[in-house]
């Protein structure tokens, strides 16, 4: 287990050297592009190079990635030219609004989608069978810019029972979080329902769950000691990609509702062409995803021990 997660580990520093320098030469390859985005496209031509000679910008290239990619390990994102702050004063209190949406969200939408993806799959052309399919059709199916106005129009407009913004202007207010949660909820749990309705499904289709049905063991423990272990891998995968999903795709969410998230802060950050946002936002993003794509690999040894990465 020990040489897995090393293994798993050496691969995940592998990927985040490589996107870490695709990302630079794609954003810093052109100094004269980003001194121009972060003085402005009105700077002169002598504040541009006096910029780019007190940044280093004359150096080698590798010098310069090397610089760079210290400067991120050590914590030092750079400053934000639209906000004039460093960007990590503004990127973690917003990773950690997403963090919570996330939480809420995945609390709601985990157990709701496992419970009637199992049963589902259980009972494979019955009615409740049909009747969870076509709802996890309908619902995803719905697009979050849809959803999230018919929601509004619903609950804000007509009951005028929920906040229309989430912007927690004053604070921290749960109740603020509602729709947005529920958006990510109806448009997320449709596809992990029907992913473990199929996993589910397969397996109890499999000689060993019919042997153990035959031997006249309860079927109660047939579904939780065999089955249900071997059906929640294709699920958890799907689970720890929606991880990362919940960090950069929420977009639409968090501008409909106007939720200062993490999604938000790259919008913005793309709209304004701030380059070191952009960066920073990017580079955790990339370490999200292979991180929780490590755990995911990790995960399915326990899972299933008969599983095993070479």
């Amino acid at each position: 287990m020990l040489i897995l997660i090393s293994k798993r580990i050496g691969i995940m520093a592998l990927t985040m050297f490589a996107v870490s320098l695709l990302l630079f030469l794609l954003l810093e390859l052109s100094p004269g592009s980003v001194a121009t985005k972060v003085l402005g496209q009105f700077s002169s031509q002598e504040q541009r190079n006096l910029w780019l000679e007190q940044n280093g910008y004359f150096e080698p290239l590798w010098y310069r990635y090397g610089a760079w990619a210290g400067n991120f390990l050590t914590g030092d994102l750079g400053e934000s030219h639209r906000y004039r702050i460093p960007v990590a004063e503004i990127m973690w209190p917003r990773l950690w609004n997403t963090a919570i949406l996330g939480f809420w969200t995945f609390a709601l939408l985990i157990p709701v989608a496992l419970v009637l993806g199992v049963l589902s799959g259980m009972r494979e052309g019955s009615k409740l069978d049909r009747t969870i399919s076509i709802t996890s059709i309908i619902t995803t199916s719905v697009p979050e810019f849809a959803s999230a106005v018919f929601l509004a129009a619903f609950f804000v407009f007509w009951l005028k029972l929920l906040p229309g913004t989430s912007g927690m202007i004053n604070g921290f207010e749960f109740k603020q979080l509602i729709l947005p949660v529920l958006v990510l909820f109806i448009y997320d749990f449709g596809y992990v329902t029907r992913m473990t309705r199929a996993s589910m499904a397969e397996v109890m289709t499999t000689h060993y769950i019919r042997t153990a049905v035959l031997k006249g063991l309860p079927y109660r423990q047939v579904i939780m000691k065999h089955a249900l272990r071997n059906a929640l891998i294709a699920p958890f995968t799907v689970i720890m990609l929606q991880i990362n999903w919940l960090l950069s795709g929420v977009i639409v969410v968090e501008f409909a509702f106007a939720y200062k998230g993490f999604g938000a802060l790259l919008l913005e950050a793309s709209l304004n062409q701030d380059i070191y946002v952009i960066e920073a936002c990017s580079m955790v993003a990339v370490f999200v995803a292979v991180a929780t794509q490590t755990i995911a690999d990790i995960g399915y040894t326990y899972l299933n021990p008969r599983i095993r990465f070479q």
